[in-house]
Order: C-alpha cells, then sequence, then structure tokens
C-alpha cells in the first residue's frame, strides 16, 4: 500500500496586484511559494480584471498551497442556454454570490470554463500559483478546482470545446510527474466530505466533485466525459514533453 504524503505547509500572503505585478516592497511577502511547473502549455485564460471581479470583496489574504495533485471538476448549475459573451455577468453575480451568500472571501473555484471552451480566472492569487480554493470541501488543499458554467445533464450536449478546455488546464496545472488517468492518495481536511477528518482516499487524480462529496455534481453528463478529459490531458502531457 502506498504511503500517505503528508499535507503541504500552506502559506498565506497578499494576492499579488492583477497583471503580475510585484507587490510594494511594503506588501512584499518573506517567501513566495514557486511558481507552477509546466508540463503542458499554458492555456489562454481570461483575467480576473478582464473580467471584472471586485477585487473590494476580497478581506483576506490569498492562501497557498502545495503543487496541485489532483482536480476536481464541478458544474455551477446554471442552465446551459446562457449566451458566451453573458459569461463575464454571469461570473460577476457569481462571486457575490459564493461571498454574500456561501460566506466565503471569493470565488471558490480556481478557473471556470464556459461551454465555448472559454477559460476564466476564477479565484484570486496568480495563475501561475498553487492557490487554495474553497471548491471541494476537505480536499481543496495541493489540488485545482474547476467549474463548468452550466448544468450539463445529458453526455451527447456536453459541448466538445468545454471538454478540451478543462483538460488543457489539467494538463497545465497538475504537477510533473503525475498521470492524469491515474489516481492519487489524500487526507481529509475536516468533516464535510464522505471522509472523516485526518483520513486517506484514493481517488482519480481527475475527479468529479460527487466522488469525494455528496452532491451531484459535476452534472451526469459531465461526469460522464470526465474519462475523456483524462485521456485529452494525458496526451497533452506526452506532447509537451516530447516537444
Amino acid at each position: 500500500m502506498a504511503a500517505v504524503l503528508p499535507l503541504a505547509v500552506v502559506v498565506t500572503v497578499d494576492a499579488p496586484p492583477l497583471g503580475g505585478a510585484s507587490a510594494g516592497p511594503s506588501e512584499a511577502p518573506e517567501r513566495l511559494p514557486p511558481a507552477v511547473e509546466r508540463p503542458g502549455v499554458k492555456p489562454e485564460v481570461v483575467t480576473r480584471g478582464a473580467w471584472g471581479a471586485d477585487e473590494d470583496l476580497r478581506t483576506e489574504k490569498v492562501t497557498y498551497t502545495g503543487a496541485a495533485r489532483a482536480v476536481f471538476v464541478h458544474h455551477t448549475g446554471h442552465p446551459d442556454g446562457y449566451d458566451c459573451a453573458d459569461v463575464p455577468e454571469m461570473l460577476r453575480s457569481m462571486q457575490s454570490d459564493h461571498v454574500s451568500r456561501m460566506g466565503w472571501d471569493d470565488v471558490g473555484y480556481n478557473f471556470v470554463i464556459d461551454k465555448c471552451g472559454t477559460i476564466y480566472e476564477g479565484r484570486a492569487g496568480g495563475l501561475d500559483r498553487f492557490v487554495l480554493g474553497a471548491h471541494t470541501s476537505g480536499f481543496n488543499m495541493d489540488s485545482v478546482g474547476i467549474a463548468a458554467l452550466g448544468d450539463f445533464e445529458v453526455p451527447e450536449l456536453v459541448p466538445d470545446a468545454l471538454v478540451s478546455a478543462i483538460a488543457r488546464v489539467v494538463a497545465w496545472k497538475l504537477r510533473m510527474g503525475t498521470d492524469p488517468r491515474g489516481t492519487v492518495r489524500l487526507v481529509s481536511t475536516n468533516d464535510d466530505s464522505r471522509v472523516p477528518e485526518g483520513d486517506p482516499a484514493t481517488v482519480a487524480v481527475v475527479s468529479g466533485h460527487r466522488d469525494i462529496v455528496e452532491t451531484h455534481c459535476p452534472g451526469e453528463g459531465l461526469n460522464a466525459r470526465l474519462p475523456a478529459i483524462r485521456e485529452e490531458a494525458a496526451k497533452l502531457r506526452i506532447d509537451a514533453q516530447r516537444g
């Protein structure tokens, strides 16, 4: 049986300013977490500044965690018939809802992807950093949360553009040496999931939210496409290493 790897030490610092600029001398943390290793090509991502995130809603410092050992795929539950041109407004509403109703300090997901395959920066902290999210209770450490904007109940109606975009983020964000088609052993940090605090769980490296928490998320259709996401992400990583 594989040994349970220790949880990485989290680092809480002020989020870097938008646009990647360094914090001023009075704001600079003593130690910045390392930039993410990129076994895959970094995809194009719409930044928080571009979609109009309200940075005044954020009142707490960003917490960073270890390199991503797992990715949890979610859906947001929005009706699938939205116009992709309206996504920035939908994201602004989502951020407000996550703060005012859910009680979080920001968007819970690290990334949000619409049905057209456009990737949006979710939680603040920097695209090239390992930001601790609020997406999968008990398993936010060393993981990335990706939310598909929509409901996605029917496998045949899940857009290929969405599947490919999720795979690109998976290939980019997972730590070096991780096979998206494999499994990983994680340790629960609280009692809010199916796994009691302190207990280990073996999950797919690319899992659906429902695999660890009692929920319907990420929808029947998107959940059925997870094998395709794993395969495409694995191919992207192999191609990047060869190139």
